[in-house]
């Protein structure tokens, strides 16, 4: 049983910054690579993250860490961690 002074383990990505229109909120492009089961050709998995950045640090093409937390909003549920 999980106690108050457990830390959360939380789900973390790195990725490149596509787009910092939005007001404190960014959008990040997370790649992964898989291989084919039975071709086994390797192939690039896209998945775009909104994430929230209050103090508007990031701009387009950084590298970011980012860290999975709470609903925000509809679509934000990752907040920015470190700008690489």
């Amino acid at each position: 049983m999980k106690t108050k002074t457990d830390k959360i383990q939380r789900r973390t990505e790195k990725g490149e910054v596509v787009s910092d229109k939005m007001d404190k909120t960014i959008i990040v492009r997370v790649d992964r690579y898989a291989s084919h089961p039975k071709y086994k050709k390797r192939y690039r998995i896209t998945k775009k993250y909104f994430v929230d950045d209050p103090q508007k640090q990031a701009k387009m093409g950084d590298q970011v860490t980012i860290v999975e937390t709470r609903p925000l909003s509809r679509h934000k549920r990752w907040k920015i961690q470190q700008i690489h």
